[in-house]
């Protein structure tokens, strides 16, 4: 183990100490970042205020508790200068104005919406859902208020769910008998109606910058940075990968079995030194956002756990490519190609959504997708609980492509004279 933690941070030291890596793993994203953030207003000295106003129409057929919540979310304080929303009574006409780029998102909350949620028979509840009509000219303001129906949605399902297990186990323990379910199931939903309207004081915290004066505002950056940090993490995790293949093509490997280390101490070395320069260069990148534009990127925690967990599902895809690879040069064009195509489906650019559906079918293979969903959720005051989804997804992706890039290692006996 000691051996394998030298050999790593021997690798780390070795390319923190190539002046073209430094560049591309942590100049060219944090440039790239203060570029978009000029394009969007962020460093604009005109409007400080951190308010976006972005236009949306609220279609509430719904005229019930949980429609009538969604529409208090909307016009809430807490959203006062991030969205400027207008009630409408006509779906079609405001899915006219989202065509005609009058508006950013139609929200269509239909009828029978809250009735569907709170049913009589909880278990076999009609399946109603809010249509989100998004402007895909406005990708990033969609996207934020796509972000806060989610964090709605989240809520109203943990509220179902919640009623659907508390009445199990009362049936389990038998509190209550089966044919007492549903009367149980109506009450509880009852209560759930009755509080319903308090969402907006609990729904949504959004992260605060505080300059002299305490305002609530959500930060552009917080959407830009971390897309392009997790882009040029491809290109370190191939940069490390192709390190392998150069120090085996220079012998270098095969002269590390002379010493009393076996290959898999030496792969686990390198291995570990992609991952450890990975998580070096988004931790920097981090910290640099935060320190010189005041970004704040949410939980601590949460975020040094989601750096790790999507260096290691990027690692996994630099050994893979490594692994198909013959010559360090063809693990760099790979490489780029897969920095550059990850980014884009990934979501460095745009909005997942706005991509055709088989491209967001494919943008779930990209380490940058899962990921920024984990920021984009912590950005809007997220927690752990939040981010068990991406978590889960990139350390699965790590796990089943380091299985796959080791039994091809295997085969090419990479360290072997």
């Amino acid at each position: 183990m000691l051996k394998t933690f030298l050999i790593g941070l021997k690798d780390l030291k070795i390319a923190f100490r190539d002046r073209a890596a430094i560049v591309f793993m942590l100049l060219t994203p944090f440039l790239l970042t203060i570029g978009m953030g000029l394009v969007t207003g962020r460093f604009s000295s005109n409007d400080s205020s951190g308010a976006l106003n972005i236009p949306i129409v609220i279609v509430n057929l719904d005229n019930d508790s949980l429609g009538d919540a969604l529409v208090e979310v909307f016009n809430s304080e807490e959203l006062a200068d991030l969205v400027e929303p207008t009630i409408s009574q006509d779906a079609e006409a405001a899915r006219t104005l989202v065509d005609e780029d009058e508006t950013t998102v139609a929200i269509i909350i239909p009828s029978g919406f809250t009735q569907s949620i709170f049913s009589e028979n909880i278990n076999q509840s009609e399946n109603i859902q809010i249509e989100f009509y998004a402007n895909p000219s406005r990708p990033t303001s969609a996207g934020i208020v796509k972000t806060i129906l989610d964090g709605f949605m989240a809520r109203v399902d943990e509220m179902r769910v919640g009623s659907i297990t508390s009445v199990a186990q009362l049936i389990i323990s038998g509190r209550i008998s089966p044919e007492q379910a549903n009367a149980v199931g109506e009450e509880m939903g009852a209560r759930f109606e009755n509080t319903s309207t308090d969402f907006n004081e609990t729904l949504i915290t959004l992260n605060t910058s505080t300059n002299e004066t305490e305002t609530n505002e959500v930060d552009m950056l917080a959407f830009l940075a971390p897309g392009m940090a997790l882009m040029f993490l491809m290109y370190t995790v191939s940069y490390g990968g192709r390190s392998i293949l150069a120090e085996k093509a220079g012998g270098t490997l095969p002269r590390l079995l002379v010493t009393p280390t076996n290959s898999m101490q030496i792969l686990g070395g390198k291995v570990f030194g992609i991952f450890l320069t990975g998580a070096a260069q988004m931790l920097i990148l981090i910290g640099a956002t935060t320190l010189f534009f005041q970004l704040q990127w949410g939980d601590v925690i949460g975020v040094v756990l989601l750096v790790f967990a999507a260096v290691f599902g990027a690692t996994g895809w630099g050994l893979f490519i490594t692994a198909l690879a013959r010559t360090p040069a063809q693990v760099g064009s790979v490489g780029t190609a897969v920095m550059l195509i990850f980014g884009i489906l990934g979501g460095s650019f745009f909005e997942v959504e706005n991509l055709p559906v088989i491209a967001q079918m494919f943008s779930k293979i990209t380490p940058n997708a899962w990921a920024l969903d984990g920021f984009t959720s912590l950005a809007f005051g997220g927690n752990l609980a939040s981010l068990t989804t991406p978590l889960l997804a990139l350390l699965t992706m790590g796990i089943v492509l380091f299985l796959i890039s080791a039994l091809l290692f295997g085969r090419k006996n990479l360290v072997q004279k």
